[in-house]
């Protein structure tokens, strides 16, 4: 069957096999295609749907799983076309609980809709509607629409298991290749900041390759770093990080210089950043996460730089669409070096 599908190398594809499962984009009836040392990964969207950085959209002829089912949970719902269409094409997957997000005009069905995503996806317990993250806490609101049980779960990513309670404190499944990203850059010995840390993803796994000689993480949501102390205290490499309930403005001004520092606020980071780089030594590297229209994404960078240039020299070193924010945005991830 011809079908689009997702070129990536070999040793990336289960990353990026479970970063289409977690958004809803793989295709589940047609099996994986060996090319080499390439992957071919079917989708269950068009290219538009995948961000670019996850690799190129192609057509290929995939064969069919042998006895599967539906390839979309939309399948499992006996509506018209025109209500399908309005389903999101993609939701969240955090440990046995699903997230989506449905239009207004959809919400008077969302008990069908949970039901349908409770059958379509492997081992779930509880559907959510998501009504997003709010305050200097970043709760997320969420309403059951369907399963039982609480809130919190584990999440496994990256070789981690991670305690998550998607109400009380900030998580996102969808920057586990982040958080494997900027763990595989961590050289032996560095001391690291993940700040605004939520329940520590970036923290655990670069304290689980074991190279930092040190992982601080800080955020102001005590039941966040509740939630990475309980993770911390059940693996064996917990003692390599210090857990820090604070607000930015009460730990930066003392905070001394680490080789690599860490900052996922996309919506408010911004007003923080000159401080954040002040904590960043010279030949060091930051990681900035910023919300950012398509429209500013060129020449984003370069007026970051200069807002940085009163604090050292700091240069880009990359910078990439991590996914979709909105019709007209996308969350970036910003890394710059400081050289003085």
């Amino acid at each position: 069957m011809i079908a689009p599908g997702l070129i990536v190398p070999r040793l990336r594809g289960e990353a990026v096999r479970q970063d289409l499962v977690d958004s809803g984009l793989l295709r589940t009836d047609l099996e994986i295609r060996h090319e080499g040392e390439f992957l071919v990964l079917p989708l269950a969207e068009g290219p538009e749907d995948v961000p670019a950085a996850w690799g190129e959209v192609v057509e290929r002829d995939f064969r069919p799983v042998p006895g599967k089912g539906p390839v979309q949970y939309r399948d499992l719902l006996a509506w018209s076309e025109d209500e399908k269409v309005l389903l999101p094409r993609s939701f969240d997957v955090v440990g046995d609980i699903v997230l989506i997000r449905l239009p207004r005009e959809l919400e008077a069905k969302k008990a069908a809709v949970g039901e349908a995503l409770l059958r379509f996806v492997p081992g779930t317990r509880l559907v959510g509607l998501d009504h997003g993250v709010h305050g200097p806490d970043r709760r997320r609101t969420v309403e059951r629409v369907a399963g039982s049980g609480a809130w919190r779960t584990r999440h496994r990513e990256n070789g981690v298991e991670l305690e998550v309670d998607v109400e009380r404190a900030y998580f996102s499944p969808r920057l586990a290749r982040e958080h494997a990203r900027v763990a595989d850059e961590v050289r032996p010995g560095e001391r690291v900041y993940d700040l605004c840390c939520g329940v520590g993803p970036f923290s655990v796994t670069i304290a689980h390759l074991g190279r930092a000689a040190h992982v601080t993480a800080v955020d102001s949501n005590a039941e966040a770093i509740a939630l990475l102390t309980a993770t911390l205290g059940r693996v064996p490499y917990g003692h390599r990080v210090r857990a820090v309930c604070a607000p930015l403005e009460e730990f930066l001004p003392t905070a001394a210089p680490v080789e690599r520092v860490v900052m996922n606020l996309p919506h408010e980071g911004i007003k923080y950043l000159p401080s954040v780089a002040r904590t960043t030594a010279p030949g060091g590297r930051l990681y900035y996460y910023e919300v950012v229209s398509r429209t500013e994404f060129e020449s984003r960078g370069t007026t970051l730089v200069k807002l940085l240039s009163p604090v050292g020299a700091f240069s880009v070193v990359s910078e990439r669409v991590v996914h979709p924010y909105s019709p007209t945005s996308d969350l970036v991830a910003f890394v710059f070096d400081r050289t003085r």
